[in-house]
């Protein structure tokens, strides 16, 4: 696979983007993590605060392998 820029609906599946995910190594996910912690953080400061969150029904998505 070469990598390459594309601008198609087609390959920004959910697949494919979980595939380019899984290509990063561990240090690359840790940065992203921290990266969107960062965001977070910066734009919704008073979530640390928040005690006892509860998930939203309908918002899980189940991925499989074609």
């Amino acid at each position: 696979m070469n990598p390459s820029i594309s601008h198609t609906r087609q390959q920004e599946t959910l697949e494919a983007k979980a595939r380019w995910f899984q290509s990063l190594s561990l240090e690359e996910r840790q940065e992203l993590l921290c990266s969107f912690t960062d965001i977070i953080l910066e734009n919704y400061p008073i979530i640390v605060k928040e005690k006892d969150a509860k998930p939203v029904a309908g918002r899980v998505l189940v991925l499989s392998e074609a």
